[in-house]
């Protein structure tokens, strides 16, 4: 998997926070303090471009930084690069697996590589979720 950095701009939301990135309409979180923001902002976006690689769409490429227009009446407590992991090309792999697994898969996918990389994306997020806890 590659590695891109997206801004993301935390706003004060009366005595918490709010985070949206303007790469990824729809992409928003919060939190109470501005630490509790900027983590949630990093589950907010693994999980929002793992939606959008399972819809098939087009991620974005990341706005440079330097040049980000940000609207002049937000009430920006901070603005924050936060990590991502895009999605590679593809590569050919030999799996030995289980042969009922195999059919049980076969049964509710019409492609078992998408079907397990979407699997292996999904349990790496929760891996990490558990590390982050």
């Amino acid at each position: 998997m590659a590695t891109a950095l997206y801004p993301a701009v935390i706003e004060r939301a009366g005595e918490t926070y709010s985070v949206f990135f303007p790469d990824l309409p729809g992409c928003t979180t919060a939190g109470d303090t501005m630490q509790e923001a900027v983590m949630n902002a990093h589950e907010a976006l693994s999980g929002h471009i793992l939606e959008m690689v399972h819809d098939g769409e087009e991620i974005p490429v990341p706005s440079d930084f330097d040049n980000l227009e940000i609207d002049p009446e937000a009430d920006m407590a901070a603005l924050v690069m936060v990590q991502a992991e895009l999605p590679g090309r593809s590569v050919r792999i030999n799996v030995t697996m289980d042969e009922g697994l195999l059919a049980a898969i076969d049964k509710v996918a019409a492609n078992r590589s998408g079907f397990l990389a979407q699997a292996a994306r999904e349990a790496l997020l929760r891996q990490r979720q558990l590390e982050d806890a």
